[in-house]
């Protein structure tokens, strides 16, 4: 038999809430790039071959994408190396390179991907060695490694996201409360530190437009121009009420009308939401989310190993704490950072591996332990 898989377990729930959601956004990016035919065209073809390959993916036994783990990790310290050999670069930050036939693509992206897997098969692997400090230590130079790549770009905000990524992934293969106690006493009191030497300009590896980004977040007053684009993000959510101004408006109060944001169909793109799909549209969008989000959390309950479990946790990571930190952005709630929202801002190289990640979450569903 080909596929030795009940496929009544097939999750096609998950693939709906991702097209619906992949709907919104091909909307918001038709209005905020001024209905650029060529950014929706592109959209559209990341959306058909992101799903062909989350179904092609999800027919794979993820044990045998485990199973090339290690080079997995390997092609992607290689992709990042890449990046700062020769990578293409806008303004100060080097993200991107251009590849034959497939074109320009974001490595960084499809890293999250692979070190949710790479994490996934290590403590599978030394599950009953996890809490040794050598398991731990190794754990942490295999992720550091990545982890300075990407910020090297420099790209902060990434950066972020893998560490709370490979933190859950850790936490949720059942570490030891002594080192996640342990861990909290030092990034408490380390954190407020870091505040406190950036208010003071006292660290030197951030780069001054980031610093800029976080000290207009803590004092808006005092850093009102770093503070502009995320008061007028919120300022066009609240101005779309209830069911919004209708997509494509050409209102001159309009946020793309006005030249009130800029990167509006990516890092903003939940501002164009707010205001032409209004609290309904916003509502939707973050439902949507939720359910995705729960979809995964329930498939790493029934997971049948470690592993399926650990990747699903990590995708669910991802999904969670990248459309809260681009939506906290948007309405202020964090500093400004850049990240695109989930399936949803303009940009194949983040739509294809979320896509990717979601297939081998679905074949994780469909060797479950149970069925209830």
């Amino acid at each position: 038999m080909l596929f030795d898989y009940s496929f009544k377990r097939y999750n096609i729930r998950i693939l709906l809430y991702m097209l619906v959601l992949s709907g919104i956004g091909v909307m918001a990016i038709w209005s905020a790039t001024n209905q650029s035919q060529s950014s929706v065209n592109k959209q559209l073809l990341g959306i058909a071959v992101g799903l062909f390959m989350a179904v092609v993916l999800s027919l794979i036994d993820y044990h045998r994408i485990l199973s090339f783990s290690v080079l997995i990790y390997l092609g992607c310290v290689v992709m990042l190396v890449a990046v700062l050999l020769m990578g293409k670069a806008r303004g100060i930050a080097r993200r991107w390179i251009v590849l034959p036939v497939i074109g320009q693509i974001q490595p960084a992206e499809f890293v999250k991907i692979g070190l949710i897997i790479f994490f996934s098969w290590y403590f599978q692997k030394y599950q009953e060695k996890k809490n040794q400090p050598s398991i731990l230590g190794a754990g942490v130079l295999l992720f550091a490694v990545p982890a300075y790549l990407v910020f090297s770009q420099p790209n902060l905000s990434t950066t972020l996201v893998m560490m709370v990524i490979v933190a859950a992934v850790v936490f949720a293969s059942g570490i030891s409360y002594k080192w996640i106690l342990g861990f909290l006493a030092f990034l408490i009191p380390g954190g407020m530190l870091m505040v406190y030497f950036l208010i003071h300009g006292m660290i030197p590896f951030i780069q001054q437009y980031q610093a800029n980004r976080i000290l207009a977040w803590i004092d808006p007053e005092t850093y009102s121009e770093a503070f502009y684009q995320q008061e007028n993000s919120v300022m066009a959510i609240g101005s779309g009420q209830l069911w919004g101004k209708g997509l494509s408006n050409t209102g001159i109060a309009s946020v793309k009308n006005g030249n009130f944001l800029i990167e509006e169909e990516t890092d903003f793109i939940f501002a164009i939401v707010g205001e032409e799909m209004g609290f309904a549209g916003a509502m939707l969008l973050l439902f949507l989310v939720l359910m995705i989000v729960l979809e995964c959390l329930v498939m790493a309950r029934r997971a049948k190993d470690m592993s399926g479990r650990l990747i699903c946790v990590g995708m669910a990571t991802l999904f969670a704490f990248q459309s809260f930190a681009n939506i906290a952005v948007a309405t202020a709630i964090f500093p400004n950072t850049g990240l695109p929202l989930p399936l949803v801002s303009s940009g194949v190289s983040s739509l294809l591996s979320i896509y990717i990640g979601m297939g081998v979450v679905l074949n994780v569903g469909l060797q479950r332990r149970f069925d209830n």
